[in-house]
């Protein structure tokens, strides 16, 4: 039990389901925004690449952690909706540089080119023959990313800017057992292990869809 005669086991597991909820729902929405972005911009081409890809550049100048740093200190306490909405909404301005690159390598392709001349319209060009096309490397990206965003949640919580008690998250645990890391450490060991070995396992996971996506390279 931690200090408040709380069981750990039970509190990892139950913030196993927040933090693995927040990680999977904030990858989803900013690799739909990411994937919606590059198809635009690779296939389009012209202006509208040159205008969202100068957008993209310079969100990336901006550090990630500033930015939810600086939103979630305005509020007291942030729903685990809004925090998922934070996070989704400024992770996908890779995914997108991705996303474009494999578009402008598929749109001089035979098969685009063919659903063009038969009179496929752009929409349906990239929704029914380039996105298929991409998402092997966007299934990559998002079993990546949910490592990273779990270890973003977590340090968030640990700060106290994230999941907000009562309810349990790994960096919450943590952050509630820093007070008695010597009379019982096994409060912040076992939600520390827990997130160690889903981030590892996530990346191992990433790492064999990215070999299989492309085995010539493995």
């Amino acid at each position: 039990t931690d200090q408040l005669s709380r069981d750990v086991l039970a509190r990892v597991v139950a913030g196993a389901r927040v933090s693995l909820s927040v990680a999977a729902l904030s990858v989803a929405l900013s690799i739909s925004l990411g994937a919606e972005v590059g198809l635009t911009a690779g296939y389009l081409g012209g202006w509208v690449e040159a205008f969202l890809m100068r957008l993209v550049d310079g969100a990336l100048a901006i550090p990630r952690l500033f930015v939810l740093l600086l939103a979630l200190a305005v509020w007291e306490r942030v729903p685990a909706y809004a925090l998922v909405l934070m996070i989704g909404t400024t992770g996908w301005f890779g995914t997108s540089r991705l996303v474009r690159g494999e578009v402008v390598r598929l749109r001089e392709l035979a098969f685009v080119r063919s659903a063009e001349a038969l009179g496929a319209g752009r929409w349906r060009v990239i929704f029914r023959h380039l996105l298929p096309n991409v998402s092997g490397p966007l299934l990559v990206a998002a079993s990546l990313g949910v490592g990273e965003v779990i270890l973003l949640e977590a340090g968030l919580s640990f700060l106290g800017l994230g999941i907000q008690p009562p309810t349990p998250s790994w960096g919450g645990m943590i952050l509630d057992a820093k007070g008695v890391l010597v009379t019982a450490p096994w409060s912040s060991i076992f939600p520390g292990l827990a997130i160690v070995l889903t981030v590892i396992a996530v990346n191992l996971m990433g790492d064999a869809l990215r070999s299989a996506a492309a085995p010539e390279a493995a």
